[in-house]
């Protein structure tokens, strides 16, 4: 009898067995993908959107420097300027010398100032649109991860209330590209793996399984090829977007190895080696690499950009590489200039901030950084006080990211869940490398691209208390459990309206401003 006939027979047993209510052959994952609540889930998710139009919107021209930008918005509002401006999509390199960054980042500001001029509006609208796709993007995914649309609620509210996600929403910087990206390479990658489940049950239900001790080959892969040209975009913003590349790689082989073994595809290892392993590395790796350099199109194209024509100059003629066409070669030399400044900007070397801070205080938001602060009675009608914004996480947020990330892992050991593991893996991606160069000048700016994930954690945690107490548990059990998650939902939502005046640069009163910093470590 072949494999084919026999996994026939199976799920004809099964449908039999089922039918006559004894215990099914081999199982596997119910075909569920999503809330089924459709008409309400749109509901939210639009209320979600208006709220993020309206919170990352109001007020979005102030806080200035005297009508000029604050803080880092004066390296990157300028050469946004440059780039609308120059007519090469290029910043003005002989003035800067050496470009440290992408271009990807600085085309979104350039949009925003070609649509509303060269002031805070035109600085600031980009950044506050993704702002607003990031909210919108944590709800979807989350709903589709938990099958829950009280659960993507919860993500939503979150996202709009942190403190990190909201004041980046608001400057004219280049974190909150990276992170949007990030997140929607993320949303493709889990909508990728319901995609495939769908498939691959399809597979299941016809019979075919076992035609292959490898499984079955489940076509081109759309929601995956998207992901690589988020990544990719991400990378164009900043370097550190090459972490989310070799991160969301791993998860997504991950999901692959998890789907053929949920459907007793004999040999799933090496069934991803041969179906999937390619395919994977051509969307996720290969994709984001030549979406990086597509991005500096017009530095190839451009007569005068820096270091367009080093060979002969600073980069000689002959040598072992001489074969390379001369534009790859100066573009790897202006590459190699550009991790030479970022390995060199380091404590050691003398690069010391006031503000600076190192991955340890990240999670817990321990050394925010203050973007703006202006003191004076012209502040608030002729008494002392304070205009201040700083980035800051939202401590009823940000405090819990340890637990958060404890519970997840005790959550992806003891039962397998892998919402959990795609969490974590795209906290970590936020994170973790950052340890590998510890002496190097860091901000807590950097934290940008952790925070969708940590606030999409803790929604699930929320989920996974709930869920401990379903419909059919006694009443003051599921009532414990509503209350405990209501009233953890209102502490965010406060704890955001208190610091509202802090992150947004409303004027406050000297007093105020004392009890806004709750540890030394803010000052």
């Amino acid at each position: 009898m072949t494999h084919a006939a026999i996994d026939r027979a199976t799920v004809a047993d099964r449908a039999l067995t089922e039918d006559l209510g004894t215990a099914p052959g081999p199982s596997v994952p119910d075909p569920v993908f999503g809330a089924a609540d459709r008409l309400r889930g749109t509901v939210v998710g639009a209320v979600l959107t208006i709220v993020a139009v309206i919170t990352r919107f109001w007020g979005l021209t102030s806080p200035t420097d005297n009508g000029t930008p604050v803080f880092d918005e004066k390296h990157y509002v300028p050469q946004a300027w440059q780039v609308l401006t120059g007519g090469e999509l290029l910043e003005d390199n002989p003035a800067y010398g050496l470009v440290v960054h992408p271009p990807v980042g600085k085309w979104m500001l350039a949009l925003g100032e070609w649509m509303f001029g060269y002031g805070p509006m035109g600085w600031r609208f980009m950044s506050a649109v993704c702002g607003v796709v990031i909210v919108l993007a944590v709800y979807l995914v989350v709903r589709r991860m938990s099958r829950s649309t009280l659960v993507g609620a919860i993500a939503g509210v979150f996202a709009l209330c942190d403190g990190v996600l909201f004041v980046q929403s608001r400057m004219g910087m280049l974190d909150i590209f990276q992170a949007v990206f990030a997140v929607l390479a993320f949303t493709a990658l889990i909508a990728d793996r319901d995609q495939m489940r769908a498939r691959m049950h399809r597979v299941w239900e016809q019979g075919r399984i076992g035609d292959s001790p490898f499984g079955p080959r489940l076509g081109f892969r759309w929601y995956r090829f998207a992901a690589g040209v988020m990544l990719g975009l991400a990378c164009g913003v900043k370097w550190s977007g090459a972490y989310f590349v070799v991160f969301f790689t791993l998860l997504s082989i991950g999901f692959d190895i998890a789907n053929r073994r949920a459907y007793h595809v004999r040999r799933p290892w090496v069934g991803v080696l041969r179906r999937d392993l390619v395919p994977s590395g051509f969307s996720l790796a290969v994709m984001p690499f030549v979406m990086y350099v597509a991005s500096f199109a017009p530095w190839f194209a451009s007569e005068t950009s820096v270091y367009r024509y080093s060979v002969g100059e600073a980069v000689g003629t002959g040598g072992p590489f001489s074969w390379v066409p001369s534009a790859i070669r100066s573009f790897w030399y202006y590459e190699s200039g550009i991790l030479e400044f970022h390995a060199g900007l380091t404590n050691a070397a003398g690069n010391h901030h006031p503000w600076e801070s190192k991955p340890w205080a990240w999670p817990m938001s321990l050394r925010p950084m203050l973007y703006a602060i202006d003191y004076g009675p012209d502040q608030c009608g002729g008494s002392d006080c304070v205009r201040a914004q700083m980035l800051i996480g939202t401590p009823a947020l940000w405090w819990l990211a340890l637990p958060m990330v404890v519970w997840g892992l005790w959550r992806l050991v003891s039962r397998r869940d892998w919402r959990w593991a795609a969490v974590l893996v795209a906290y970590a991606a936020g994170i973790v490398p950052w340890f590998a160069e510890i002496d190097r000048q860091m901000y807590f700016f950097y934290a940008t691209a952790i925070a969708p994930f940590l606030v999409m954690g803790l929604a699930l945690a929320c989920g996974d208390i709930l869920r401990a107490a379903p419909r059919g548990a006694s009443s003051e059990r599921r009532v414990l459990a509503v209350l405990i998650v209501s009233i953890y939902v209102a502490v965010v939502i406060a704890n955001m309206i208190w610091l509202w005046p802090i992150l947004t640069g409303e004027p406050i009163t000297n007093t105020e401003w004392g009890r806004q910093i709750w540890l030394p470590s803010w000052s």
